[in-house]
């Protein structure tokens, strides 16, 4: 499948899958709020995975997957369905391998990698037989896009490379073997991106505007105009493949209409075809056959992912895959014959779990668990629940609730308990119902969590995301303000103990929710938040130069006078007078997003009123913690401080610090045992 790579797709998330690896600790209590239960140690929540990222080669005959060598996660290879016969096929020995997929000449696997979580990412090649490693984009300073891979053409890669520009990727064929690269479309009409068909001929490509996209078609008389939409249409709209004849592609569609449908597009005229749609939530998950990429099924998720079939072909296989896993599943992984399939749960309360599909026998049989050490651990239900706004929206929301504190099973705490508000980045993605490790994490130390879609999550039309529009700590924070009332009017959450925690947008969210409801939080957790919104919007990478218009329509416009004022008014650092509870910050010095200068000044504003600030920064990460002792090391002392103002449960640092780059430049008095453990450290 191919699809355009911009950064719409990952702008300001903050979501690492790979953060548990199962082990146990005795418990210790934090506080009289405790619910005694085994104390899941961070590590195993949080630390590296036993194995992940199951995938199947294309002819069928491998299994590889992403596995800890040497305690740095890296790619392993094994016979088909001899997952105990894994070996090593790269020794990354830094910050991991954290994405990687087969070529079609099944002796090549690819992945991605970058330097310190700067996100300058370099396409790696290793081949299965020699064990030769190549980096395909080796140059410095660069952005590596996959931009296709054909059944057709094995031999080569199209990747997009902004090596001339920043701001701009041009295309290029790039051979496996020897790593020679060949020019294929100079981007000099600074498209946003690229659709290629199965020739790795690029055929349609995306040009973003002040008010509109457009999607244009390449014709014997160059780049013509085929489909636009506005602004209102651009999160819920994208395309996601060229059809194996060449005549039709496949795209995500919400013109004229709310919900984002699957249509199929006539490249020659232009015209739709509705395939598939829903009332509920936006279409999504398209399960595309392997060489025709004509589509087999989609998924929504509304409150629970759910997955429809559209060719007979694939009936039988879904009702015994949902018969055998349950409704949470899907097909990560597939041989070009589709006759093989990985498959993979999510569940609240299970280890995700790999399985190899054989659709000719129909025998499914388990490759790994995620986590395998986490079964029988106490892990706690996962409530999807909707809660209403104060205009009426209704928010889809998750709730976890501490291990034994609903005897009757009625959903809600026998008494109020500490709530911890848990708010997703993005803000262009969502929260989902599936295994989620700070949930368990937090519920375990005695909180209930929560976890909000407010308005601009995506996944539930473009009414909803619009409505989030220039409503950063406005409307978009009264919606959390509002789960909050919920939360404590269900006699679920104490009014006193309420804390909110978040990354990326949920970062700045929780600076938001110090600054502007001062009264309603005991304290805040920040991981890379932007506090000043007009240096946030003056410093993000070059090449997110097309989706500019995006930040200026939905966050506001920095170009106008108006929209610095907005800006001023909506950043936390304006309103840090108001800070009246402790606020722990962590962030990565490499960040390209939410730059290291973002946690800097709201910090010193802090620290020359003297408001209680701890501040941890990280000088190998980016956007997020990748490297596992950063990791462990982060949530020992994030619990230490939810301890502190919550009451909960907390595991003592021990070893968490060990190996991790963390320096804490202000507040560690604020943390119980951080001083001596930085001690122990040093």
């Amino acid at each position: 499948m191919n699809r355009f790579i911009t950064p719409a797709a990952v702008a300001g998330l903050l979501s690492f899958p790979f953060w548990s690896l199962p082990t146990w600790a005795a418990a210790e209590s934090g506080g009289a709020n405790s619910i005694e239960a085994r104390l899941i140690a961070r590590d195993a929540l949080f630390g590296n995975p036993d194995k992940a990222q199951a995938r199947i080669s294309p002819d069928g005959h491998y299994n590889s997957f992403i596995a800890p060598r040497n305690g740095v996660l890296n790619v392993y290879l094994a016979p088909v369905g001899k997952i105990a016969e894994a070996k090593p096929i790269t020794n990354d020995q830094k910050r991991g391998i954290r994405q990687h997929f087969w070529a079609y000449t099944n002796r090549h696997v690819l992945f991605l990698q970058d330097e310190g979580g700067d996100e300058n990412w370099h396409l790696y090649v290793v081949d299965i037989d020699t064990g030769k490693q190549r980096d395909l984009t080796p140059f410095k300073g660069v952005t590596a896009q996959v931009v296709g891979l054909s059944w057709k053409r094995p031999g080569v890669v199209l990747v997009g490379i902004n090596d001339r520009v920043p701001e701009w990727h041009d295309l290029y064929e790039v051979d496996l073997v020897t790593g020679a690269r060949k020019l294929i479309e100079r981007n000099e009409q600074e498209f946003a991106g690229y659709e290629v068909d199965s020739d790795l001929v690029p055929r349609l490509a995306l040009k973003t505007g002040a008010d509109s996209n457009d999607i244009l078609r390449r014709t014997d008389k160059g780049w013509q105009p085929l489909i636009s939409y506005g602004r209102a249409d651009s999160l819920t709209t994208n395309l996601i493949t060229i059809e194996g004849d060449g005549a039709h592609a496949l795209m995500l569609s919400s013109i004229d209409r709310d919900k984002a449908a699957l249509v199929r597009i006539d490249l020659a005229t232009g015209k739709q075809s509705q395939i598939a749609s829903s009332e509920r939530a936006d279409i999504e998950r398209i399960w595309l056959e392997p060489k025709t990429y004509r589509p087999q099924a989609y998924g929504i998720d509304y409150l629970k992912p759910e997955i429809t079939p559209l060719v007979d072909a694939v009936k039988d296989d879904i009702v015994l895959l949902r018969g055998k896993l349950g409704e949470s599943f899907d097909v990560t992984s597939r041989t070009l014959a589709d006759d093989r399939w990985i498959v993979a749960t999510d569940e609240p309360q299970a280890p995700a779990v790999s399985y190899l599909y054989d659709r000719k026998n129909k025998q499914l049989d388990k490759l790994f668990e995620m986590r395998p050490q986490l079964s029988g651990a106490p892990l706690v239900p996962m409530q999807a629940i909707e809660i209403r706004s104060r205009d009426g929206l209704s928010l889809v929301s998750y709730l976890s609730l501490p291990p034994g504190s609903d005897q009757n099973g009625d959903g809600r705490p026998d008494a109020p308990v500490p709530l911890v508000l848990n708010v997703h980045g993005g803000p262009w993605a969502r929260e989902s119902y599936g295994f989620d490790p700070e949930h368990q994490w937090l519920a375990n130390r005695g909180y209930a969590v929560l976890s909000v879609n407010y308005r601009g999550s995506t996944g539930f039309g473009k009414g909803f995301i619009n409505a989030g529009n220039r409503e950063w700590a406005g409307k978009m924070h009264e919606d959390l303000m509002d789960a909050v009332e919920w939360a404590i009017k269900e006699k679920i959450a104490q009014p006193a103990k309420v804390a909110i925690y978040g990354g990326s947008y949920g970062g700045y969210a929780t600076l938001v929710g110090l600054t502007f409801t001062p009264d309603t939080f005991a304290c805040g957790v920040d991981i890379v938040g932007p506090s000043n919104l007009n240096t946030l919007l003056a410093t993000i990478p070059p090449y997110w130069k097309s989706f500019f218009e995006e930040f200026a329509t939905r966050v506001g416009d920095p170009r106008t006078e108006e929209g610095k004022k907005l800006l001023a008014e909506r950043s936390p650092l304006t309103h840090v007078d108001a800070i009246k509870r402790p606020l722990l910050i962590a962030q990565g010095a490499n960040d390209p997003r939410v730059k290291k200068d973002e946690a800097d000044q709201i910090v010193a504003a802090m620290t020359a009123k003297k408001l209680p600030v701890t501040y941890v920064l990280y000088p190998d990460e980016g956007h997020g913690f990748a490297r596992p002792q950063n990791r462990t090391s982060f949530y020992a002392i994030s619990e230490g401080f939810l301890s502190k103002c919550l009451g909960g449960r907390y595991q003592p640092v021990g070893d968490d610090f060990k190996g991790a780059s963390l320096e804490v430049l202000d507040g560690a008095s604020y943390v119980p045992g951080l001083e001596a453990a930085l001690s122990r450290k040093n």
